[in-house]
């Protein structure tokens, strides 16, 4: 696209470019690329950054767009940062870069392919054997494996940073999962948002046909017997890793299962998915896991993350994983020693993207090189390892170099040396600041079905934590920006859907993976759950904050009922031990099952548990419901009522909770497809509902009380139930025991009744697949049709009658009907889920 004439530098006097700066000539004008990025930032206001970078924030936080930094406070679902600045790549620049990238594939693909087979490299003195043989990423069980496609390197990514020269300059490859298309995509979808007119003048190209080519690709593998297509799915490490946020979003893009190891067996020298529905075939399988974790039998034994047996599948053809998994050992930061040669031996060509001058320290030259200017080196592993990264040796002390020294020579094979380059700086937002910082985009390739190579336009580009900072790195802060390439005008649109007029297209009958199921199943439970300890809260904040009568002994004593109640149906755990729980205040009580997260019980831990069952099943949610559940969790679990005590803040929040936990009901209730997966999550609220209205019943209508006390009870039980509108509608008269049992346990039309809980989980049962059993009931339907019976039998009059002070035939009653829902619980989760991680949280 023909850039506008270039406009004035604007930048701030103090802004500190490198030897190279992207937006700025040698000359200090704007390059013609950046002429419009560098217009609008002549225009903006400090008040207009400000608020850019506020929309941009808030739209990822929308979308629930989260990077994980373990050993971090917020690192468990750290925000997903992103620039307003973008890295802007004109169209020439970018044929060079583009053709860099595909001569690297191809080269790493040869190279991938010698390795686990002839070794021609090694055999005539290419590479040295030591160099690959040392290598964490060479595994000698995959000797000999081949994908059965043109290409055995169907995904790469190389970092790439201009260095002093004005070229790009490789940085690192990556091979064995490479990571961040994902990001590339959230990216730009807030980008087109925030920055819609800025983005639609640059004339920025479009990435979706990348991820086209990919599922291409992947759905030209060969398919099992019967299948039109091949079954593809996602393999991750699960929700602990730090780009889990990125596998849920692929596999709802691309349309695919997001599965965990033990979901997978193999039987048979095939692959299987375990499934609601049975044992299903898996043809592709997309690995986010290191290969070295993926198969305990034949790699590391003790991975819980691998599929026994899955190398040995396939070896027999069975199935197909991308990236193959010898694929690691091309990360070994050695081999840019050597592809330079390798490239001319091979291909008679001169590397378009070199990189830094590198030396590995197993040849003996090489070694005295690197330690003799030592100080002046950067120094790598040649393994990815969290023990020991990128050292720079221009920032050690004596000792220090001394001690690298020794632990050089100890392992020399084990280390490279790099040149150490100062590469290019870019203008970016902090606040409303605009700084210069280093940066490096991450350029994403894959192979078509034919072989051919092609290259997303654009990337992920990374900038570097502060202006001072030598190393860019999410993991220590860094930013992301978006990166767009210019093109052409008229660029067509490109759509992820495939045009197949040959053949009919057929709906996908396949079901969810179990533990998707049992996530579902429990991200149901505790969402109920929540819901019904904030509506209890209410009540008891209500009573602390407004008057409820005139009798100051009557609502002290009201107080304490519902208090008693609260922690009993909460089921949550004392504040402190059990000599001092005594003297606890009400107040501080219902304060910290307002605000504790480590207490057992309390609403926020209640949440944080719905968040992490929510989140193993982020694939699954519509962009509508995850906003929902984003704009509780980050009210509620991110701290922000935390230490608070001050009970009369908490009426608005509780209020809006109980409102997004309904909006929640209500858009799975309309968005979600009637499958076994929204079965089981409406199953678990129903189970969950159930065992929650039997315990509020258990807890405030077993013990008898005088008629004025009984009264205030009753209008909390059915408050707590939502059902006291309905009984006013139904009876238009005060609060009868009968009455209001027979609401809460036997009205058929009553969303909140014991009743209709029973009849929804009996049609959910009925409908969830199962193994033939005939015409013979299964477990789950026996419990479901007897509890269904007890209940139509129930005598309201007897269970309303007390004696001594309590309603036996009620607590009775009430105890039979949730040890019931107990066992249907437990039958559930022996039928259907097969992959608990950890103990959930049980009550009643």
């Amino acid at each position: 696209m023909p850039a506008a004439a270039s406009p004035k530098n604007t930048l701030p006097p103090d802004y500190r470019r490198g030897i190279w700066d992207e937006m700025l000539g040698a000359d200090g004008r704007v390059n013609p690329s950046w002429s419009h990025v560098a217009s609008w930032l002549g225009g903006l206001t400090p008040e207009q950054a400000g608020a850019t970078g506020h929309e941009i924030r808030r739209l990822l936080r929308e979308h629930g767009v989260t990077y994980s930094v373990h050993g971090e406070a917020d690192g468990e679902h750290r925000a997903w940062e992103l620039d307003a600045v973008p890295w802007v790549v004109s169209e020439q620049d970018w044929r060079t870069i583009e053709a860099g990238l595909i001569q690297r594939a191809e080269l790493l693909d040869h190279v991938l392919t010698d390795l686990h087979g002839e070794q021609r490299l090694i055999a005539g003195g290419w590479l040295p054997p030591e160099l690959i043989h040392a290598h964490r990423g060479y595994l000698r069980p995959c000797h000999g494996m081949r994908l059965p496609s043109k290409r055995q390197l169907i995904l790469y990514a190389a970092d790439l940073a201009r260095g002093p020269d004005g070229r790009m300059w490789v940085v690192n490859d990556r091979t064995q999962a490479p990571s961040g298309s994902g990001y590339v995509v959230e990216n730009r979808v807030v980008m087109t948002r925030a920055m819609q007119r800025l983005f639609h003048r640059s004339g920025v190209r479009r990435i979706a046909g990348f991820f086209r080519t990919l599922r291409q690709t992947l759905e030209s593998f060969p398919a099992h017997a019967g299948a039109r297509e091949p079954r593809v799915v996602i393999l991750t490490p699960g929700p602990q890793n730090e780009t889990y946020f990125e596998h849920a979003f692929l596999a709802s893009y691309l349309g695919y299962s997001l599965v965990q190891g033990d979901d997978l067996t193999v039987r048979d020298g095939s692959v299987w998915l375990r499934s609601l529905g049975g044992l299903e075939p898996v043809d592709v399988i997309i690995r986010r896991i290191d290969a070295w974790f993926s198969d305990p039998l034949e790699l590391k034994e003790d991975s819980q993350l691998g599929v026994p047996g899955l190398l040995e599948a396939m070896r027999a053809g069975n199935v197909a994983i991308v990236n193959h998994p010898g694929s690691g050992v091309l990360e070994n930061p050695g081999l840019m020693a050597f592809l330079p040669g390798i490239s001319r031996h091979l291909r008679n060509e001169e590397l378009i993207l070199p990189a830094a001058a590198t030396w590995w320290c197993g040849e003996k030259q090489a070694r005295e090189t690197v330690l003799s200017q030592l100080h002046k080196m950067v120094v790598k592993s040649i393994h990815r390892a969290p023990t020991f990264g990128t050292v720079f040796g221009g920032t050690l002390e004596t000792a220090e170099l001394a001690a690298l020294r020794e632990r050089i020579l100890a392992a020399p094979e084990c280390y490279v040396g790099q040149e150490q380059v100062g590469f290019s700086t870019q203008p970016c937002l902090n606040g409303n600041v605009i700084e210069a910082r280093r940066g490096v985009l991450r350029g994403f390739v894959t192979s078509d079905p034919e072989g051919r190579y092609i290259v997303m336009p654009g990337g992920l580009t990374r900038i570097a934590a502060s202006q001072d900072a030598p190393v860019v790195s999410s993991q220590l802060g860094g930013v992301s920006k978006d990166t767009w390439v210019q093109g052409v005008d008229s660029e067509p649109f490109v759509s992820l859907w495939t045009e197949n007029e040959a053949s009919q297209p057929e709906p996908d009958a396949r079901n969810v993976p179990s533990r998707s199921g049992e996530n579902l199943y429990w991200t149901g439970r505790y969402a109920e759950r929540a819901e019904g300890t904030a509506r209890l809260l209410r009540r008891a904040v209500v009573s602390f904050v407004e008057a409820m009568g005139d009798d100051e002994d009557q609502l002290r004593r009201h107080r304490e009922i519902l208090m008693s109640g609260l922690v009993g149906v909460t089921n949550a755990a004392p504040i402190k031990g059990e000599k001092s729980a005594s003297v606890v205040r009400d107040e501080d009580e219902v304060a910290s099952l307002l605000t504790n997260p480590q207490r057992a019980g309390s609403l926020p831990s209640t949440l944080r548990s719905f968040r992490n069952a929510a989140y193993a099943v982020r694939d699954q949610w519509s962009p509508d419901s995850y906003r929902v559940i984003e704009a509780l969790i980050r009210e509620w679990v991110d701290g922000k009522h935390t230490g608070k005590r001050d009970l009369d803040h908490y009426t608005d929040p509780l209020n809006r909770l109980i409102l997004h936990l309904t909006a929640l009901l209500g858009l799975n209730l309309e968005s979600m497809t009637r499958d076994a997966g929204w079965r089981l999550l409406d199953s678990g609220r129903r189970i969950e509902r159930a065992q929650y209205l039997l315990s509020v019943i258990r807890n405030f209508l077993v013990e008898t009380r005088h008629a004025a006390e009984e009264q205030l009870v009753m209008e909390t039980v059915l408050a707590a139930s939502d059902s006291l509108v309905t009984y006013r509608k139904r009876y238009r008269t005060h609060p009868r025991i009968e009455l209001v049992l027979e609401l809460l346990l036997l009205e058929p039309n009553n969303a909140r009744s014991l009743l209709y809980q029973v009849q929804r989980l009996s049609m959910n049962i009925e409908q969830l697949p199962r193994q033939t059993q005939g015409a013979r009931l299964t477990p789950e339907q026996r419990l479901l049709v007897e509890m269904s019976s007890k209940l139509r039998l129930a005598d309201i009059a007897q269970l309303a009658q007390s004696a001594n002070g309590s309603r036996k035939k009620l607590e009775a009653f009430v105890g039979h009907m949730s040890s019931m829902l107990y066992q249907l619980s437990n039958s559930l989760t022996l039928t259907y889920f097969r992959h608990a991680e950890s103990p959930h949280f049980l009550r009643g």
